[in-house]
């Protein structure tokens, strides 16, 4: 999904919290500005967690934490986060567009790109899309193929079929469950 050597780049002081999910654990990632990364567990992970001081009580990651809760009990539909997201103008376009996808609903690749002017952009949208850090709150997962097929998720097609059902978006046969 991205890179979370890159992080440690990054002005002001990154903080982190292991979050319990159905989808396994999940990493919360957070600065002074806001959340800067929700991650499922990996390596890139695992060595990021070495770089940053755990997180006793930070507000952004205690938001997330409860947010994240509230999410997979089904009581949450839309996050109200801080965010600190890092990326290209063209993918915080990218990324902004994705944030503004309701709950329970998809958007295509070519969707996305025609409503950033440039109906040809699919592939560039789908690369942009697969470098959010900040899985499930701003909600790559609700971009789908053209043909409505799961494609191009980093934490893996059937994290993002178990998403778009959890929403309700979709139907748990479409992705072989």
């Amino acid at each position: 999904m991205f890179n979370l050597q890159k992080i440690k780049k990054l002005p002001g002081e990154t903080v982190w919290r292991d979050v319990a999910s159905p989808l396994g654990p999940l990493t919360v990632l957070a600065a002074d500005a806001g959340v800067r990364a929700i991650a499922f567990a990996g390596e890139q992970t695992e060595r990021a967690k070495i770089d940053f001081p755990r997180a006793r009580a930070r507000v952004a990651i205690d938001k997330a934490v409860a947010q994240l809760t509230r999410y997979f009990d089904g009581t949450l539909r839309n996050f109200d986060l801080p965010l600190d997201l890092h990326g290209t103008d063209f993918q915080q376009r990218v990324w902004e567009l994705v944030l503004k996808i309701p709950f329970g609903q998809t958007r295509t690749y070519g969707e996305l790109a025609r409503a950033l002017g440039n109906a040809g952009a699919s592939q560039a949208v789908g690369a942009a899309n697969g470098k959010n850090p900040i899985a499930i709150a701003v909600p790559c997962h609700r971009v789908i193929g053209a043909s409505g097929n799961l494609t191009g998720y980093a934490g893996g097609l059937e994290k993002k079929g178990f998403l778009l059902t959890h929403e309700g978006a979709i139907q748990p046969a479409l992705f072989g469950t």
